[in-house]
């Protein structure tokens, strides 16, 4: 049994990085001794409803940066996460000679010595992706401004950083690790609950559902337009979009809802839904469909695939090793997605094909394959 030192800001829902590091406090608490070191407390009954693990308490110790340095941070008129992740960092070295294996779940990290890294995209790979900035990141010179104060706050050391083993979501996200640090990677992919056992194919609903994070880099509305045209051809078709959103995404959420309203009754919202709603939902549906141009991985995919879904993607980030790279399932523009959705919809065959391409695609996401991996990297640390 090993001492392990789980460092995450939150385990918290929603979120799939933090769905990531609760599987990973789940694959390690049975063999070893863990501690979780985070920025907000952490409570085990609303990671397990969400995020499908069955974690107690008393399965780990906790520990939580100093209160005020929390208090100063939260404070501030806006997310402020570089700063806290630089003082998250700082704090892990403080504390990481008390345990044998430094575990970090949020990006790269500078634990002071090696540890493992799990990379969803890399925190210091700048400038940023158009996706991940907000008004409070402008102009430029603030920003960079920002970059520095944060950078000092972490004293990060990029050789010891460099020296963690890495793992990363997607080979796709690995591709960019290794453009930009240098050093080799494991592409261990998230872990996706089971899902509920679906009814036979000709009694699935041949509707849309959209899950995810309500937010502008998802592109909804995209997938409204594109599927308004295909009910051209299907019109009883319906989209169902399941999400979560915040007080930020307040006004794309209500241009959604207009947008639908003027499309017509067959677009639905559905928010606050239980893990077994959704995977309700998920079971009875045919088809599902995503949005994001550049998603690092993609939770919400891989949940629709481990479904027994058909799912089609922007062609672009680790999205497309999900549905395994096949063409059929992959857009860059509207005209292609609504050709590639039609000419599916009206072949039985081809749905068969990519059923069954789907489904070996899906086990590489099963949280016992996820388990596993976790347990052989942990255990053969050194």
């Amino acid at each position: 049994m090993r001492r392990v030192l789980l460092v995450q800001p939150s385990m918290q829902p929603p979120g799939g990085g933090n769905g990531v590091a609760a599987w990973v406090l789940q694959a390690l608490v049975p063999e070893h001794q863990v501690t979780v070191l985070s920025w907000t407390p952490v409570d085990v009954d609303p990671i397990n409803r969400f995020f499908g693990t069955h974690l107690q308490a008393r399965d780990f110790q906790t520990l939580l940066v100093p209160r005020h340095w929390v208090r100063l941070v939260d404070g501030l008129p806006i997310p402020a996460t570089l700063v806290k992740l630089a003082l998250l960092m700082r704090y892990t070295r403080r504390v990481s000679a008390d345990f044998d294996v430094i575990f970090g779940v949020y990006n790269e990290t500078d634990y002071g010595r090696r540890g493992i890294q799990y990379i969803h995209y890399p925190t210091y790979l700048r400038p940023r992706p158009d996706v991940d900035l907000r008004w409070y990141h402008h102009p430029n010179r603030a920003l960079q401004l920002y970059y520095r104060f944060a950078d000092a706050i972490a004293g990060f050391s990029l050789d010891r950083l460099k020296n963690n083993l890495t793992l990363v979501n997607s080979n796709w996200t690995g591709a960019h690790v290794r453009s930009f640090l240098g050093v080799e990677t494991r592409t261990l992919y998230p872990p996706v609950v089971d899902p509920l056992p679906p009814p036979p194919w000709p009694e699935r609903r041949p509707d849309f559902l959209a899950v995810g994070r309500i937010s502008p880099e998802k592109e909804y509305e995209r997938l409204m337009r594109i599927l308004a045209r295909v009910r051209q051809h299907h019109p009883d078709l319906t989209l169902t979009i399941v999400g979560t959103w915040d007080r930020h995404a307040r006004r794309y959420f209500d241009g959604l809802t207009a947008l639908a309203s003027s499309l017509g009754s067959w677009i639905e919202f559905r928010q606050n839904l239980t893990r077994d709603e959704v995977r309700h939902l998920m079971a009875t549906h045919r088809y599902g469909i995503h949005g994001m141009r550049e998603e690092h991985f993609g939770m919400a995919p891989a949940e629709l695939v481990r479904a027994g879904q058909i799912v089609w993607v922007p062609r672009g980030g680790g999205q497309m090793e999900i549905v395994g790279d096949e063409p059929a399932l992959m857009f860059e523009t509207d005209d292609e997605a609504v050709e590639k959705i039609l000419s599916v919809m009206a072949n039985p065959m081809e749905q068969d094909r990519l059923r069954g391409l789907l489904e070996r695609r899906g086990e590489l996401f099963s949280t016992d394959r996820f388990v596993s991996e976790i347990r052989e990297i942990v255990g053969s640390f050194s």
